[in-house]
Parts: C-alpha cells; sequence; structure tokens
C-alpha cells in the first residue's frame, strides 16, 4: 500500500508538474516575442543594454582615435560632437541604469521566492518602450541628427535650435520615452519587493540584493521625475518659445543645471549600488559564510541612498553659488564617503571571516573595487571647491567619472554575468577567457584613464576634439588612446565568450557555486520561477534549510499545481511576508507592444511636429492601455478563495493596501509627485532671482484659482463618498456620485485655465507666465486623467465589474484623487495667492 501510495504521489506530481509547465510556457514562432514572462523579458532586456554598451563604445573609440595625436582630422568637429554625446547618454541613460532593471527583472522571482513579479505585462511594456527609444536615439547618429551638445544638454547652447538643430529635441523627447520605462521598472521592483517575497522571507531576512534594488528603485522616483519635469520645461522653449531658459525674458540656464544634477548625482549611485548589491551575493558566496553586518550594510546601502539627494550642487561650484551652498554641498560630498566605505570594509571583513574561493567573478569584483576605490579619492578632492575650481570641465574630471562609473559598474556586471551565466542555460562560460579579459580590462582600464587624470591637470579641457601640439597633451592622449582599445580588447572576449555555440558542452550542476540565495533554485529551462513556492527561515535558506531545493522542486510547498490553467503567485504582507492573496498575473499578450509602438510613435512624430501623427498615435496609445487595463487587471475570480497547499486558504481577490494595484498607484504618484514638486521648485527658484518676479503682471488672480480648488475639492469629497457607498451597496447612489465628481472636475479644469486666460497671460513674454501655464496645464491635465478614472469606474460599475466586494479600481482611484487633491491645493495656492502676499 505504501508503495502504491508513494507512486500515485509521483504520478499526481508529475501532472502538477506537467499543468504548471503548460501554463508558463511561452508561445512558439514568431509569437515568442509577446511574452511577458521575467525569464525571457530580463535576458530581452539585458542583451539590449549591453548591445548599446558596445554601441556607445564604438562611439568611445572613433573619439579617442580622433584625440590620439594633435591637429587631428579624423572626425569633423560636428560629428566628433555627436559622437561623444551619444556616447555619454547611450551609456547612462541606455546602459548603465537598464542593465541592472534586466539583472533585477531576470533575478528578482526567483530570489525572493516568487513565481513572477506582479505586473509582468508592465515590465514588457518597459522593455519594448526601452528597445524603441533607444533605436530612435542611436539611430540618430546615422542622419547627421544626433544630439551634440553634451549628455547634459546645458542651456542656451542647447536650446538654441540653430546650433544644435534636431538633435536636441531627439535628446530630449526620445530620453523622455526611455525613462517611462525605467519608472515602469521601478515601480514593479519596489511592489514584487514589498508584496511578492515567499512566506517566512520577512524584510530583516531580504537577500541583500533585494535591499539594493528597494532602495535603487525608491532612489529612481525621486532622481527621474525632475530630469522630466526640465524636459517638459526645455521642450516647451524649444517648441514653442516659452522662455524659462532665457535671461532676456525673466530665464535662467541655471534652473536646468539644478534640474539636470538634482538626477544626475543620484544617478550615479542608482548606478553604483547595483553593482555592489552584485557584490553583495558573490562575496559570501566565494567566501561560504554570510556575509559579516548585514544590518550595517543595509544601513550604509539606505545612508548612501538618502545623503546621494544632497550632493548635486557639487557640479556647479564655479556657476557663483553663494558660499554657504558652497560649503554644504562640499561637506555633504564628503560625508556620502562614510556609508560608500562602510560597504566596502563589510566585504573585506567577510573574505577575512570566511576562506575565499579565488574565481573570475572574484577577480572581477575585487578589480572593480580597486578602481572604484581610486575614483572616490578623486571625487573627495572635486568635492572641495577650491580644487573644484581648477579641475572644473578639464579630463581630469573625466578620469574621475570614468573611474568611479565603469569601476564600480561595469567590472562588477562582468562579474555578475560569469556568476549568474548558469543560470541562462545550465552552463558556464570559459575560465580562461575570464581571467584573458580581466587583465586586459584591468590594464587597458588604467592606461587608458590614469593618463587623464594628467592632461586634466595640464589644462586639457573637455569636448574638445583636437589640440596643437605645442600644448604638451599629444603623449598623454596617445598612450590613453592605445590603453582604450586594449580595454576593448577585453571586452571583445567577454562577447566571443557568450555568444559561442556551446550546445555541446554538458550541462553543469544546478548551483555550481554552492550558493545559499534561492535564486540558483530556479530551472534554466522552466519559466515558472520556482516549481512550488517555499517557507522561508534563513537569510541564507540553501545552506541553513537542508533538502530545501528537493522539496521545492517536488512540489511540497505551496501552489504546486495550476488547476484552473492560470499563472498564479502569492501575495504576502509587507514587514512579515504573511501569505495574504493569491495573485492571478497577466499572461502572454500583444498589447504592451501595442501600447509601446503607440506611445513611442507619439514621441516621434512630437520631435518632428508632426501633428496629425502626434494626435494619432497618442489616441491610439490611450485606446491600447485602456484595452490592457479593462482586460487585464482587476479580473473578478470564479470562486472567492483557494487552497495553496500545506492545509492554507487564500482569498483570490483583495483590495485597498493589501493589493498589489493600490501599492502600484501610491508608488507612481509618489514618482508623479516629486515631478510636481519639482516645477514648484522651478517657480520659486524665479522668485528667487527677480526683485519683481512678476513683472509687474496682475497674474491669474485669487477669484478663478480659488473656484478650481473648491471645485476639485468638491469633487475629492465626491470620490470618498462614492468609495463609502459602493462598500455599503448603494449602487446607484455611488454611481450618482461618479458623475457628480467627473461634472465637477470639468468645471474644476476650465476653472483653472480661466484664470491665465483672463489676464491675458502670454507665455511667452515673460517667464512668470509661462511657469504659471506650466503648473495650471499640469493640474488640468492629471485633471483630465481623473476624469478617465471616474468614467472607467462608472462604466466598470455598469457591466458588473465593480461592486461592494470588488472594488480594486474604486479605491485605486480614491487614492489618485487623493494626490490630486493636494496637487490642486498647492498649484492654485501658489499662483492665486503668493502673488498677493509679496
Amino acid at each position: 500500500m505504501t508503495q502504491f501510495a508513494d507512486r500515485m504521489t509521483r504520478k499526481e506530481a508529475k501532472a502538477q508538474e506537467e499543468r504548471l509547465r503548460k501554463v508558463w510556457a511561452d508561445p512558439s514562432g514568431w509569437r515568442y516575442w509577446t511574452s511577458v514572462n521575467n525569464y525571457q523579458i530580463g535576458l530581452w532586456y539585458a542583451a539590449t543594454a549591453f548591445a548599446f554598451m558596445l554601441f556607445a563604445g564604438v562611439l568611445a573609440l572613433m573619439v579617442r582615435v580622433q584625440l590620439a595625436v594633435p591637429d587631428n582630422d579624423f572626425l569633423s568637429a560636428d560629428l566628433f560632437n555627436q559622437a561623444f554625446t551619444l556616447h555619454g547618454t547611450v551609456m547612462m541613460f541606455l546602459f548603465a541604469v537598464p542593465i541592472f532593471e534586466a539583472v533585477a527583472i531576470f533575478l528578482l522571482p526567483p530570489m525572493l521566492g516568487a513565481r513572477e513579479l506582479p505586473f509582468p505585462r508592465l515590465s514588457a511594456f518597459g522593455f519594448w518602450s526601452f528597445l524603441l527609444g533607444g533605436i530612435f536615439v542611436c539611430g540618430s547618429i546615422f542622419f547627421n541628427a544626433a544630439p551634440s551638445s553634451g549628455w547634459f544638454m546645458y542651456p542656451p547652447l542647447a536650446t538654441d535650435k540653430e546650433f544644435s538643430g534636431i538633435g536636441a529635441d531627439i535628446w530630449l523627447l526620445g530620453l523622455s520615452f526611455i525613462e517611462i520605462a525605467s519608472i515602469a521598472a521601478a515601480v514593479e521592483l519596489i511592489v514584487g519587493i514589498l508584496k511578492c517575497r515567499a512566506p517566512g522571507m520577512r524584510i530583516n531576512m531580504m537577500p541583500l540584493f533585494a535591499w539594493y534594488l528597494l532602495v535603487v528603485a525608491g532612489m529612481i522616483l525621486f532622481a527621474f521625475p525632475p530630469l522630466i519635469a526640465g524636459d517638459i520645461l526645455f521642450e516647451l522653449e524649444r517648441m514653442f518659445d516659452w522662455p524659462f531658459f532665457n535671461p532676456e525674458r525673466g530665464g535662467d540656464p541655471i534652473l536646468w543645471q539644478h534640474l539636470f544634477w538634482i538626477f544626475g548625482h543620484p544617478e550615479v549611485y542608482i548606478i553604483f549600488l547595483p553593482a555592489i548589491a552584485l557584490m553583495a551575493m558573490i562575496v559570501p558566496t566565494f567566501s561560504q559564510r554570510p556575509v559579516v553586518g548585514y544590518s550595517w550594510i543595509v544601513l550604509a546601502a539606505v545612508g548612501t541612498g538618502f545623503l546621494s539627494f544632497g550632493l548635486w550642487v557639487h557640479h556647479m561650484f564655479t556657476t557663483g553659488l553663494p558660499q554657504i551652498s558652497l560649503a554644504f554641498f562640499s561637506a555633504a560630498s564628503e560625508a556620502v564617503a562614510i556609508p560608500t566605505g562602510v560597504q566596502i570594509f563589510v566585504f573585506i571583513a567577510t573574505m577575512l571571516a570566511g576562506r575565499v574561493i579565488f574565481s573570475v567573478p572574484m577577480l572581477f569584483g575585487a578589480g572593480g573595487l580597486a578602481i572604484f576605490v581610486m575614483g572616490g579619492l578623486t571625487g573627495v578632492m572635486v568635492a572641495l571647491a577650491p580644487f573644484d575650481w581648477q579641475a572644473h570641465d578639464t579630463y581630469f574630471v573625466v578620469a574621475h567619472l570614468h573611474y568611479v562609473l565603469i569601476g564600480g559598474m561595469l567590472f562588477p556586471v562582468i562579474a555578475g554575468l560569469y556568476y549568474y551565466y548558469p543560470l541562462i542555460n545550465a552552463r558556464m562560460l570559459s575560465d580562461r577567457a575570464g581571467k584573458l579579459a580581466f587583465w586586459l580590462m584591468f590594464i587597458g582600464f588604467n592606461v587608458a584613464f590614469f593618463p587623464m587624470h594628467l592632461s586634466g591637470l595640464r589644462g586639457m579641457p573637455r569636448r574638445v576634439f583636437t589640440y596643437p601640439p605645442e600644448v604638451g597633451w599629444d603623449w598623454l592622449n596617445l598612450i590613453s588612446t592605445i590603453g582604450a582599445f586594449i580595454l576593448a580588447s577585453g571586452i571583445l572576449v567577454i562577447v566571443v565568450d557568450v555568444l559561442r555555440p556551446k550546445h555541446r558542452e554538458p550541462e553543469g550542476e544546478s548551483n555550481p557555486w554552492n550558493a545559499g540565495t534561492l535564486e540558483w533554485i530556479s530551472e534554466p529551462k522552466e519559466n515558472w520561477g520556482v516549481r512550488s513556492i517555499p517557507i522561508i527561515e534563513s537569510r541564507y535558506p540553501l545552506w541553513d534549510q537542508p533538502n530545501l531545493m528537493r522539496d521545492i522542486n517536488k512540489g511540497r510547498f505551496y501552489l504546486p499545481d495550476a488547476e484552473e490553467g492560470r499563472r498564479e503567485g502569492l501575495v504576502t504582507s509587507v514587514l512579515d511576508a504573511q501569505p495574504i492573496q493569491v495573485l492571478r498575473v497577466a499572461g502572454t499578450a500583444y498589447v504592451p507592444i501595442i501600447s509601446a509602438f503607440f506611445l513611442g510613435g507619439a514621441f516621434v512624430a512630437l520631435t518632428f511636429h508632426w501633428w496629425i501623427a502626434t494626435i494619432v498615435s497618442a489616441v491610439g496609445a490611450f485606446a491600447a492601455i485602456v484595452y490592457w487595463l479593462w482586460t487585464g487587471t482587476a479580473e473578478l475570480p470564479e470562486k472567492p478563495q483557494k487552497h495553496i497547499g500545506l492545509g492554507v486558504t487564500l482569498p483570490l481577490y483583495v483590495s485597498g493596501p493589501s493589493s498589489t494595484g493600490w501599492w502600484a498607484m501610491f508608488i507612481t504618484m509618489i514618482g508623479d509627485g516629486t515631478a510636481f514638486a519639482s516645477l514648484i521648485f522651478g517657480y520659486f527658484f524665479y522668485w528667487t532671482i527677480h526683485e519683481d518676479f512678476t513683472a509687474g503682471s496682475k497674474g491669474p488672480g485669487a477669484q478663478w484659482p480659488m473656484i478650481g480648488f473648491g471645485l476639485f475639492a468638491a469633487a475629492w469629497i465626491a470620490m470618498i463618498y462614492a468609495r463609502r457607498l459602493n462598500g455599503r451597496g448603494f449602487v446607484l447612489a455611488m454611481r450618482a456620485c461618479l458623475m457628480l465628481a467627473a461634472l465637477l472636475t470639468i468645471c474644476g479644469s476650465l476653472a483653472a485655465v480661466a484664470g491665465p486666460l483672463a489676464y491675458g497671460m502670454d507665455p511667452k513674454s515673460h517667464v512668470y507666465p509661462a511657469i504659471v501655464w506650466v503648473l495650471v496645464l499640469w493640474t488640468a491635465v492629471h485633471a483630465v486623467l481623473g476624469l478617465v478614472m471616474q468614467v472607467y469606474c462608472l462604466a466598470r460599475s455598469l457591466v458588473g465589474r465593480l461592486t461592494a466586494q470588488h472594488d480594486v479600481d474604486l479605491q485605486n482611484v480614491v487614492l489618485y484623487w487623493h494626490f490630486l487633491f493636494v496637487t490642486a491645493l498647492i498649484t492654485f495656492a501658489v499662483i492665486g495667492l503668493f502673488p498677493r502676499m509679496l
């Protein structure tokens, strides 16, 4: 009887496995590209980011050839400017950040003991947006239309259409589209880390990689929106002549530097911290012991992320800022070295406490840390204002930047590639090729970039395309060029190693490094993340929980089956990871691709001022996204609960703060609020630099803004009552409140724009009416989105998809209206009341 029961158990487990495999399988043929699985999306993302990196590397070699000898004519001045601008842009926006988003999408589900991230179609949408935006920006150089004003796009050069051409528009709109992908990935990662961990994986037991990615995703929410706000102001000046950066009409180009570097310096740590996250996984594995000082390294990561937002002005020490500002930001720039040093010392302590196994990943990791430390030392130098005044805009800064970014990012990325490659196809990269690549890259890097410190101290400025022979820079530049090609040869070795055929090699062990974290339970040939969702009791469960991998793969934990034919995962509580819900995640679909293509078409058409094409594409994107939401979210389950194994039953539908959708809305609106705060910052920045900020204008008055605010407040209250009435089952009253709220929203939007119109505020005449119009239009556009949400909820109610028990849509829309109410309050108080107080 026991043998019969065992055979039945094995047979049942095999059937469960086959059902899971069928549910999580990718479509065949060309429909494969409609996959939304984290495994495929992560690989596509990473491959595309590496392709862009190689493209940028070729541009860098062209720049180095041009600078190898004096008076060189290999590149024209214009093509040189396009090449170095596109090199910096691609490396920063199309490689450094996306590569870690790719790694996170690929690794996080199995690392957290999850089947999938909560919004797989959002990940797919982000990838396709990234791909299209990257092709648009990179392809511009083949048409002699690439941006040529530097990767930082300083006005007034970049705002002058005669000097910058259409390349500046391609940079602004192309990168704005790409930034959407980055923010989408940040939302996905934050919700996934907070809400989709395996049961038992408390917040203080998460892998350090997850901690780092949580910090970085949060930083993206606060760093990217200021750049988006700056892009809006920038493009409005270029497209409609609104003078945000034109001093003749009250503008100031320094505002762009503030908004750009509020993004730009946290960006450095957005790049650096995930690289340290990879080292936090590699070092314990090859030391064969848990990381020393887990709590310290978490606090150091959080501290680094926090301090990084107080450093941006050290890029502006030569702009004539007050001494108090120079002192504060110089001190903050020095202080960030403390948490950074903690992280490095933790790794050293871990290696000293264990028995280090030398390997290619450790070689690249140690080399990267050594280079980064040197870059950090020169960073301390340029953080001192007197030294920065001498070295600013010289090749010393170029050398510092590359030591920090390549040492702090590229070398750890290659370490991660060699470490995690077995998860791709169960085979390992060549140890011999890896060591050869490391020494070529390490030697080539130092030969290329160390001499730049000297050429910078000798006075060589950045962004010069040639130089005379008598200034003494020639031999230093020749050495740097030779080093650049040695570095490129090392990268070429890695590319060959990755691309060489490996199908004849035998498959290796499932955990060849004997790592202790959960990502090594994933099977390269399977898409389901984990065979069954485990219960976690340790930070290194593969070391501390005997037979865990075997029990997971035999389906002995939660959700071992897919009897309803649906992709499913678990939603758990934020702090202690207690199971809350069975989450039905979306499967293969065309709609992310269609949405990305239409939205990308709108940005491309807007670049060339093709207004009809812009409108058509925008309408197509809107329709696709509404269809996506209607068919792929807030699905009504066929039953209220589901047994998930081990005697546990969970609901299939939850709403409010327990749901992943509520968290996604909350996190998105934090990013949106940051962009709005950046525009408010712009308003008060202009106030501080002008004796008469309003230039004699009476402004929008107080009457219309206060009427607008009153109407929006009434709409917000109506939405709150609609939610309460729906919860009590008063369907008709709830629908009436929704219609009333929609009417109030329309009236509030009209009142908002009535003020500037009534006072004849011309945004082209002066920066004051221009910034007022921006704030009004920001609020009005958000009100239109709120109106769409109200109509959407009303439609869902009418067809029976929004009920008292199933109210996810209404809960999320009310949450949006909380943010919209605050936006309206601040906007109308600032534009209507503040001028009266002057």
